[in-house]
């Protein structure tokens, strides 16, 4: 299976540290997973408007295609996910991710903007109809160090038992069909 972990944001580096942890989780409970992080800050990224696509959106968007399961990490700014990461949602076709397992890690410089996952990020993946993992992990400024390096072992606990519930939601949908019986 692929596993398509994503680094949701152009700034700021508690992002892709909190996905390079819950990597190694996830290869402690499966090795056979291929995983992949995509940062969006290597991407050139454009507004959805209409005009065609350049070469690492349409890259994007066939990673995403592609893959069986997604890590999505994402920060919280102003009270919202970032734009480049709802751009992306609205590239991709609404049955790309249909029944494949995703798990949330986000972070935010207070725990003010943890309902931000519920609110915005959860009813997006919904929209997609994907398997989501119903233990997200929200991390703030106080559980890194100096080096973005999480500190905090209760976090720590709280991504392995993330990625081991993602492991298991990998194993559910390898044999749930990805063509519904309906048409919707």
């Amino acid at each position: 299976m692929k596993i398509l972990l994503v680094d949701g944001t152009m700034f700021g580096a508690k992002t892709g540290a909190v996905l390079r942890q819950v990597e190694q989780y996830i290869k402690e409970f499966n090795s056979d997973l291929e995983l992949e992080i995509l940062y969006f800050s290597d991407l050139k990224h454009q507004i959805l408007d209409g005009s065609p696509l350049n070469e690492d959106m349409k890259m994007m968007i066939q990673k995403f295609e592609e893959a069986d399961g997604y890590i999505i990490s994402t920060p919280i700014f102003q009270a919202s996910i970032p734009g480049v990461l709802k751009n992306a949602f609205d590239m991709i076709s609404p049955k790309a991710m249909r029944y494949k397992p995703v798990s949330i890690v986000a972070n935010g410089g207070t725990s003010q903007h943890h309902l931000v996952v519920e609110n915005q990020l959860k009813p997006i993946l919904d929209y997609f109809r994907c398997l989501v993992t119903p233990n997200y992990v929200y991390t703030q400024n106080s559980h890194y160090d100096e080096n973005n390096h999480i500190i905090d072992q209760d976090i720590h606990e709280r991504l392995r038992e993330l990625a081991r519930v993602f492991v298991q939601y990998c194993k559910l949908s390898e044999s749930l069909p990805k063509t519904p019986i309906d048409n919707h």
